[in-house]
């Protein structure tokens, strides 16, 4: 296989990004910064109409090695968060984005998922967003699950960045090897959190950029079997207070199962697990950013180097630590079948999913 098909294929797009913010993650926090960056993050004005209005004509970012050769330099790019870019501790602090401005929306095209691989026993899956099925009985490898109850749109926050910081959104976010650039319909969502998100929003879109990974069946048999850190969820849930996301979608995150070790077996083999593989990542990819590139992305052999490492990694987990010590991605105990926990929205509207561009959507704006 080519260097550039194996940089390409589902589990060497994953490797990075997944390692990236298990080793982010694994960071202390800092309370008392914590408070100040969410006051930072309340005083960001609204986004304009006229520079949502000036979206018509954008287009995804097919490139993203070369993202600064695109537009004009100083030229700002909106984009989507939806996981732990949600909150200021994560956004503003660690990966020191200042935002110009933001506005909360809906972008019914997509839905949050957790089906981005991570690290077993510490951080088992990440939040990704995926396509909005176009049929009313969409194909799971499982039945429903608490993480994937929510049938409506996703539900986040528009920044609007320099390109600067958006190059370095991508290089925290896997430098361009984890995810790929989409442009997406979004659509403001009114201020009072108490209303229900709609399942079909009214009123007049615009566009934002985000970032999407596709699921990396290739390296996890099923990318819906995995249950997020109440670390990582915790960020999110943050996120959606700080901004003041509907309610319902605040219950909804608040529901969802997380990843905890219930026996003694689990524990040891998160000890021993973590103890072989963490200081190669930490070392790895601390060391690594002298390798990242001005645009945010690392050169090639850097993700196919990172997709061995992440490889082996699920390999010794699937034949050796499993088997012996138990579940490192899914609490013990709680099954998939029970059917407890959040449902909201209906599955009803057959739109278009993810359209890199279309300026129809916006000639009304």
């Amino acid at each position: 296989m080519s260097l550039e098909k194996y940089y390409e294929s589902p589990s060497a797009e994953h490797a990075i990004s997944g390692l990236i913010q298990a080793v982010e993650l694994m960071k202390p926090r800092l309370p008392t910064r914590k408070n100040r960056l969410v006051q930072q993050s309340l005083r960001t004005p609204k986004t304009s109409l006229e520079r949502r209005q000036a979206t018509c004509n954008d287009s995804a970012f097919d490139d993203l090695h070369n993202l600064s050769a695109t537009g004009q330099e100083d030229d700002t790019v909106l984009y989507l968060g939806y996981g732990s870019n949600l909150a200021a501790e994560t956004f503003l602090g660690r990966r020191g984005i200042r935002p110009l401005s933001q506005v909360n929306i809906v972008a019914p095209a997509i839905s949050l998922t957790f089906d981005l691989p991570g690290i077993a026993y510490s951080e088992p899956c990440f939040g990704n967003c995926r396509y909005r099925p176009t049929t009313d009985n969409p194909d799971h490898t499982s039945p429903p699950y608490h993480k994937n109850a929510w049938k409506k749109g996703l539900v986040g926050v528009v920044y609007e960045v320099t390109k600067k910081d958006y190059a370095h959104i991508i290089a925290t976010e896997g430098g361009g090897s984890g995810y790929h650039d989409v442009l997406v319909d979004c659509y403001e969502l009114d201020s009072d959190p108490s209303l229900e998100v709609p399942t079909e929003p009214t009123g007049t879109p615009f566009k934002a950029h985000t970032l999407y990974a596709h699921r990396a069946k290739a390296l996890r048999p099923d990318p819906d079997y995995a249950q997020p850190s109440a670390r990582y969820l915790k960020l999110i849930t943050d996120g959606a207070e700080e901004h003041q996301l509907p309610a319902e979608y605040r219950h909804f995150l608040k529901n969802i199962r997380t990843y905890h070790a219930t026996t003694i077996q689990q524990q040891l083999g998160s000890f021993v697990f973590l103890s072989v593989w963490a200081p190669l990542f930490l070392f790895f990819f601390g060391g690594g950013k002298i390798f990242l590139r001005r645009d945010g992305t690392y050169p090639k052999w850097f993700a196919v180097f990172s997709n061995a490492v992440f490889t082996a990694c699920w390999a010794s987990y699937d034949g050796f630590f499993q088997p012996l010590f138990g579940d490192g991605e899914r609490t013990i105990g709680d099954d998939l079948d029970k059917g407890e926990g959040y449902s909201a929205g209906v599955e009803s509207e057959k739109t278009p999913l993810l359209r890199k561009h279309d300026p129809s959507s916006c000639d009304q704006v």
